[in-house]
């Protein structure tokens, strides 16, 4: 058992509109992501199961045949393998939980979220 509170887990600036926030155990991932208005996330895709959850503000996501607007109390779900891209239409405080963990987070190879 462990206990975490997210005022005390580091926050990484992954660039000038967007911080993370992230807690990993062997079978998930739980990232507390913040975006100014405007933040883009590049087209990506990853074998986790992914849930977006917006708390504040609202993300559009774009896939491949449509874009979908996520305000604050909706989530969004995103199969394994699905390309998706995201834009901050405003700004946003959101909590991703993925399945299995993001090794590619955790080895700092997440490169395209580090681009201004």
């Amino acid at each position: 058992m462990t206990h975490h509170d997210w005022k005390s887990v580091p926050v990484e600036q992954l660039n000038p509109k967007m911080t993370r926030r992230m807690i990993s155990t062997d079978r998930l991932t739980v990232a507390k992501l913040e975006l100014k208005k405007g933040a883009i996330v590049p087209e990506h895709s990853h074998h986790n199961e992914q849930f977006s959850m917006i708390e504040s503000g609202a993300l559009k996501f774009i896939f491949r045949d449509k874009e979908v607007v996520v305000r604050g109390g909706e989530v969004m779900a995103i199969p394994p393998n699905e390309p998706h891209a995201a834009e901050a239409v405003e700004d946003v405080v959101a909590t991703d939980i993925f399945t299995p963990p993001r090794e590619d987070w955790i080895r700092g190879d997440d490169a395209y979220l580090r681009r201004t």
